[in-house]
C-alpha cells in the first residue's frame, strides 16, 4: 500500500514531466468529455452509460475479490461494449454527427450565399407573417405546427405532406390551420422564406416518456422534430393558445409576437449572415437592425 510520501512524491514528479502540448491534449480530452455528457444527458443513452459503468465497477470488484467467474463474464461483456453502444446509441450518434456536420465552409444550407438580398427579404416578410399568425391563431386558439428548416434538410418530412411552394401570410396560415381542412392536420415546414408542404408529419421524441404528461402531440411532435434537427419549431396550443418553440430538443413556452420575432430574426439573420462574405453580413444584418428598431 503507497504511503502518503509516495503518493505525493509521484504527483510532483508527474507535474514536473508535463508539458504545454500535455495541457492541450487533456483540456481537448475533457471539451470531447463535456461533449458527449451534454448530448447524451437526459436521454435514452444517459441510462444506458450509467449501465456500463456499472459493469466497469463490477469488473474491477470482482478483480479486486478474485471472483474468477464474474470477472471472465463481466470482460467477455465489456469486450462487446463497443458494438453494443454502436447499436444502443444508434440515434444519438446520428445526432452527433449531423451537428460535427453543420460546417460553415460556404456551403450555407439557407442559401443565402447565393443571393443573399433578395432571400433575406423573403426571410423579412416570411417572419413577418409567422408571427401575425401566431397572434390570430392564438387569439381564437387554433392549433397550429410550423417548422423552419435550418441548415439540416427535413427531405424526409416533407415527403409525407403535400407541396405547396406557396408565399406565407397570414391568410394562407389561416386555412392552412382552420380546422376540419384537409391541410390542418400536420406541420407546416418552410424553407428559404416559403411555405414549402403543409401536412407533414413529424418524428416523435426519443425521451417520450420523461416529457410533461399534460403536453399535446403537437408539442411531442416539435420536440421530436428538434431533437432530429436544427430546424426552429412554433407551436400553437389548440387548448390554450399558448405559443411555445421548440429548439435543440427544449420547448419553452409563452411567447409573445415582440419575443417570437426576436428570436426567428436572431436565429434565422445572425446565423446565415456568420457564413457569407462581408457584403452580405452587412444586407442580412441591416435587415435585422432595422426590424428591431421598429
Amino acid at each position: 500500500m503507497p504511503s502518503l510520501h509516495d503518493i505525493k512524491y509521484a504527483f510532483f514528479s508527474l507535474i514536473s514531466t508535463l508539458e504545454f502540448r500535455d495541457v492541450i491534449d487533456v483540456a481537448v480530452l475533457a471539451y470531447i468529455i463535456y461533449l458527449l455528457l451534454k448530448l447524451i444527458r437526459e436521454t435514452r443513452a444517459g441510462q444506458l452509460v450509467k449501465g456500463i459503468l456499472l459493469l466497469v465497477a463490477g469488473y474491477f470488484l470482482s478483480s479486486l475479490l478474485k471472483l474468477k467467474i464474474m470477472k471472465y463474464i463481466l470482460a467477455q461483456a465489456l469486450d462487446i461494449g463497443l458494438i453494443a453502444m454502436l447499436i444502443l446509441f444508434q440515434p444519438e450518434l446520428r445526432r452527433a454527427l449531423e451537428k460535427f456536420g453543420r460546417t460553415k465552409l460556404g456551403l450555407n444550407l439557407l442559401g443565402f450565399g447565393q443571393n443573399a438580398g433578395e432571400l433575406s427579404q423573403k426571410w423579412d416578410g416570411a417572419i413577418e407573417a409567422i408571427c401575425d399568425s401566431c397572434v390570430e391563431l392564438s387569439a381564437s386558439a387554433t392549433g397550429a405546427l410550423i417548422v423552419v428548416e435550418r441548415q439540416v434538410r427535413l427531405g424526409e418530412q416533407i415527403e409525407t405532406g403535400t407541396i405547396l411552394n406557396a408565399t406565407p401570410s397570414k391568410e394562407v396560415f389561416g386555412n392552412i390551420f382552420y380546422p376540419k381542412t384537409p391541410l390542418h392536420d400536420g406541420a407546416v415546414i418552410m424553407r428559404d422564406g416559403v411555405i414549402l408542404a403543409a401536412a407533414c408529419f413529424l418524428p416523435k421524441p426519443q425521451n417520450d416518456a420523461i416529457i410533461n404528461k399534460k403536453l399535446g402531440s403537437r408539442h411531442r411532435a416539435a420536440i421530436g422534430m428538434s431533437e432530429n434537427s436544427d430546424a426552429i419549431v412554433i407551436v400553437v396550443s389548440e387548448e390554450t393558445g399558448q405559443i411555445s418553440v421548440a429548439m435543440n430538443g427544449v420547448l419553452t413556452r409563452d411567447y409573445t409576437r415582440e419575443k417570437l420575432e426576436e428570436l426567428l430574426r436572431r436565429e434565422i439573420f445572425a446565423d446565415a449572415a456568420a457564413d457569407n462574405s462581408s457584403d452580405d453580413k452587412k444586407s442580412l444584418s441591416s435587415v435585422f437592425k432595422r426590424r428591431k428598431k421598429k
